[in-house]
């Protein structure tokens, strides 16, 4: 197939190794979208309990409008590399941004919680494409030989979202509640204008025919699947019918499709692409490492609220270091995956997360916030390492026609790790505080300072010591998960990556 000449990527001639301006424009733009998109997962976190008192919900409503978010947000993925390929990535990611500011827009006129709830749904389905297309566009625009670089710049918001959104959440508030969605209204038409005038149009192929069975399957039983794991941290429990019956019915269609998709020749979600070494083992490096990611996130800003009674805004603060070294060395492992491969950048990076990750099983009622905040610098020294290392090296193997369907593969991934990570750290928590006798009751103190009155003499003291165990046992399940993936992050390549059209366009022998 001949690619009209404005098409950007590999196929559009020789491509300089360097970095060129076209390119920093293009991720200027992408970025803008990937940070609106993750940050609006963890900003509404904070505003939760607002949003309880503001309309008289209760908590398990109230979290619904981050529910809402997050399984639109599912839903929409799968459909996003068939329509790429159909209406063409620079459409499609201007779609997304108006689906993404008229939510955002829309929930700042919320008058109660199911209005808010359905518009956190309309925003979800344009924030669940962001990320998906945005990773498909940069890698046309920057080609194989550089997509470690441009890949290292989408990591920013990836890793950063956890960190700002509760600190940006937690400033909002402090205006008013409509101020966590309004944000996005300018922000977003910005990212509209510029994505109207510097991303190139592509004119798409004749697409394949929709997989309509496909979606059928797949993304409903995505979106089941997550809501079910996703109420194990409220449940408490596995087999809760709240879990049990959305989980399993999620899966069973989850099933259906594996077996609908290996007989189809052009499914929703090409699992054919798995015949690709690289991207099979890059796909399960970043499913534990997701998970242990992800799943570890949740410990430690619930351990510097609940233990150490600070505020959103501040736990937000006391993590920035992370943030700060992954800025460090993301671009730096860019060049380097760029000209050696992933395998050993990853490697790297999953054994510095574990030696700092390490230090958190051995967190007390009152370790320093210093040693903290060095643990946490270095943790963030191998994230930068690590994460986008491994999607590039399931991205840089897929040629330019695969880009689409392997991004939207590589988010459904880490969507579904995040959900199992964050489910299985809760649960593994929950259960150690409450075998302790007074971890409950201290951290309830911490929110409500009339149960400390009610506690025996040294019972405070003791119940948060207690709960301080209980995170940091929980934080050696997250290092053994670290550890495990280095199991399939050894299989990564080590060398040069190859131009993957290159390849596809060299003769090939009959036979093989």
């Amino acid at each position: 197939m001949t690619l009209p000449p404005d098409t950007p990527g590999p196929q559009s001639g020789p491509v300089s190794d360097k970095l060129d301006a076209a390119v920093f424009k293009v991720a200027g733009v992408v970025v803008i979208g990937a940070i609106m998109s993750i940050l609006d997962i963890t900003v509404v976190t904070v505003a939760i309990p607002k949003f309880q008192t503001e309309f008289g919900a209760s908590y398990a409503i109230a979290a619904w409008a981050m529910t809402g978010y997050t399984l639109a947000l599912a839903s929409v993925i799968p459909v996003t590399g068939w329509a790429a390929d159909r209406f063409g990535t620079k459409r499609l990611y201007m779609l997304a941004l108006v689906f993404f500011v008229l939510g955002s827009a829309l929930c700042a006129t919320a008058w109660n919680m199911p209005s808010l709830i359905a518009f956190r749904v309309i925003q979800g389905l344009g924030g669940g494409m962001l990320m998906p297309l945005g990773i498909t566009i940069m890698t046309h625009a920057a080609g194989p030989q550089r997509v470690g670089r441009v890949m290292a710049v989408m990591g920013v918001p990836m890793l950063l979202g956890p960190i700002g959104g509760p600190i940006l959440g937690g400033w909002l508030i402090g205006f008013h509640w409509q101020w966590i969605f309004l944000i996005n209204v300018p922000i977003g038409a910005v990212a509209l204008v510029l994505a109207y005038v510097v991303l190139q149009s592509d004119r798409p192929e004749p697409s394949q025919s929709f997989d309509f069975l496909g979606m059928l399957l797949a993304s409903p039983g995505l979106a089941l699947f997550l809501f079910g794991v996703s109420s194990i941290p409220e449940e408490h429990t596995v087999t809760a019918t709240k879990v049990l019956v959305p989980a399993v019915l999620g899966l069973v269609l989850l099933v259906l499709f594996v077996l609908h998709a290996l007989r189809t020749e052009h499914p929703l979600i090409d699992l054919h692409l798995f015949r690709n070494r690289d991207l099979t083992f890059a796909v399960l490096t970043m499913l534990l490492f997701a998970v242990a990611f992800f799943g570890s996130g949740l410990l430690l800003p619930s351990y510097l609220q609940q233990v150490r009674g600070e505020s959103a805004l501040h736990a937000g603060l006391l993590l920035a270091p992370q943030g700060l070294g992954a800025m460090l060395t993301m671009p730096i492992a860019g060049r380097l995956v760029d000209k050696i491969g992933p395998g050993k950048i990853v490697m790297t990076g999953l054994a510095v997360i574990a030696v700092g990750m390490t230090f958190f099983t051995q967190l007390a009622a009152d370790t320093s916030y210093w040693m903290m905040g060095a643990a946490l610098f270095v943790t963030g020294l191998g994230m930068g390492c690590t994460m986008m290392p491994t999607m590039t090296a399931a991205i840089q193997t897929l040629t330019h026609q695969q880009v689409a369907r392997g991004s939207t593969l590589m988010n459904i991934v880490n969507q579904t790790a995040a959900s199992i990570g964050t489910a299985t750290m809760s649960v593994v928590l929950t259960n150690l505080l409450n075998d302790k006798q007074f971890a409950q009751a201290a951290i309830g103190a911490n929110f409500d300072p009339s149960i400390a009155a009610k506690l025996p003499p040294g019972a405070l003291d003791e119940g948060l010591s207690q709960a301080a165990s209980s995170f940091a046992h929980t934080f050696i399940v997250a290092v053994v998960l670290v550890a495990a993936t280095l199991i399939p992050a050894a299989f990564l390549s080590r060398k040069k990556p190859a131009n993957p059209d290159a390849v596809t366009d060299a003769p090939v022998m009959m036979g093989h």
